[in-house]
């Protein structure tokens, strides 16, 4: 049975908050604070990233359980700067995948390379005769279903005939989830979510990103709308 699940972020463990942010700036001045004072502190975290002077708001780390398709995962291991990623490996298990489905099928863009277009497709065109050149018209879930089961069952079949893992997962598509453990600083992680909430970034990226966002915001709520507002990327 092919099961489908949304990607997801959780919250695993973090350092720091806004007022150690505070204390690394004002370190040069050999001054501390115990309370976090809303209006002065404030201000020093947003001069801080406006004039990118980000390294007082690295004195943080921040690590999250993602689970994302593999398609999305190869994008976002790209971000190295400032963080750490350790992955699952279906080269050491072999329990059943889990796959991602989009809600629509994007059309393509008419006049560039990448992205999507405004359109939906709902249906795909397939050829059954070269010959003849005749066509019918296939529900595209239908035929993503039909082909994520095709693969799930070849692969469960591959085990069970003794392939080894690090082989049987060949068959598997870029839709299989994966997860992985990601730390990293507050800046970091504030540079992934401003590249990849753009709206020229993928959708899914988008969406990906959003929810890093709604896991590391309340964390750090000044820190983090101050990078989110100034930081240049």
């Amino acid at each position: 049975m092919i099961k489908f699940v949304d990607m997801k972020v959780d919250y695993v463990c973090h350092m720091g908050s806004d007022i150690n942010v505070v204390n690394a700036a004002r370190v040069s001045f050999a001054k501390e604070t115990q309370e976090f004072d809303l209006e002065k502190d404030s201000k020093l975290i947003n001069y801080l990233a406006k004039h990118n002077h980000w390294s007082p708001l690295a004195h943080t780390s921040v690590s999250i359980r993602v689970k994302a398709p593999i398609f999305m995962a190869r994008q976002f291991v790209k971000h190295q700067i400032g963080l750490v990623w350790n992955e699952e490996s279906r080269r050491y298990i072999d329990d059943t995948p889990e796959f991602y489905k989009p809600s629509v099928w994007r059309s393509r863009p008419e006049n560039a390379k990448q992205g999507s277009g405004d359109g939906v497709v709902t249906h795909i065109e397939y050829e059954l005769s070269p010959v003849s050149g005749e066509k019918i018209s296939l529900p595209i879930e239908e035929t993503y279903n039909h082909l994520i089961g095709t693969a799930l069952d070849t692969y469960n079949m591959m085990l069970d005939s003794n392939v080894a893992p690090e082989q049987a997962r060949m068959v598997l598509p870029q839709s299989v989830m994966t997860n992985w453990i990601w730390t990293g600083s507050l800046v970091a992680f504030a540079r992934v979510c401003k590249l990849r909430l753009d709206g020229h970034a993928q959708k899914e990226a988008q969406e990906l990103a959003q929810k890093i966002n709604d896991v590391v915001a309340p964390l750090y709520p000044v820190s983090w709308d101050a990078l989110m507002e100034h930081m240049k990327v």
